[in-house]
């Protein structure tokens, strides 16, 4: 398998960004000032208006900019959080693995230590979700075993590993999808989960964290 290829294509929305930016880190517009209109910004970038409203609320959500209703958008920051996260995009699947390596494995130890009953519940309601369709449609399954991580990473109960493994989400799909569509979906993968949640149940989080690595290397 080759392992050089970015897990996800950059879209138009990804390059209106980067020109949007680009602008905003030079300081083409000064703090508190009214953005161009969308059909300026369009005509300027030479994209779509969808385009651009996209990448325009994808700004306002990483708080760079505020988008007024009736009035207009106006740039509220220079720092953008969501930067340092570009290079997600970028990653390859040997790459992928070992984000989920740090990310997951660290999180499943501590949600090992810190779930309530409130997270078991919603942990084996995803996991009883995922296992109707881990034989079917392979981007159903998917997004139903994203829905067990993340809740996974939120039963540690550290806000700042959510948010990040939230943006990271995608590109453990794009991983899962890049290695389902090559090898077969093997039950026995499958049942790690359930090890692995039952180890978070018991409160072990070194077993946690050992089932969690299996898992990652073993998708």
């Amino acid at each position: 398998m080759t392992d050089i290829a970015p897990l996800i294509k950059r879209s138009l929305v990804d390059q209106a960004l980067d020109q949007l930016r680009q602008r905003i880190t030079q300081g083409v517009w000064a703090i508190g000032e009214r953005l161009p209109t969308e059909p300026e910004l369009s005509a300027e970038l030479g994209i779509s208006r969808n385009t651009v409203r996209e990448a325009m609320r994808v700004l306002a959500f990483s708080g760079l900019i505020e988008i007024r209703q009736g009035d207009g958008s106006y740039l509220r920051s220079m720092t953008d959080p969501l930067g340092a996260m570009k290079a997600l995009s970028h990653c390859t699947l040997a790459q992928a693995q070992e984000t989920r390596q740090i990310l997951e494995v660290e999180a499943s130890g501590l949600a090992a230590l810190r779930r309530t009953d409130a997270d078991l519940v919603a942990l084996r309601e995803a996991l009883k979700t995922s296992a109707e369709h881990y034989h079917g449609d392979l981007e159903h399954y998917i997004s139903c075993d994203l829905v067990f991580h993340k809740r996974l990473v939120n039963a540690a109960h550290n806000p700042a590993l959510s948010e990040l493994y939230q943006y990271f989400s995608s590109i453990v799909g794009a991983q899962l999808r890049q290695t389902l569509n090559i090898q077969p979906r093997r039950q026995a993968v499958f049942d790690l989960h359930g090890a692995l949640l039952d180890a978070v149940e018991q409160q072990d989080p070194e077993r946690a964290k050992a089932l969690s690595r299996q898992l990652i290397n073993e998708p």
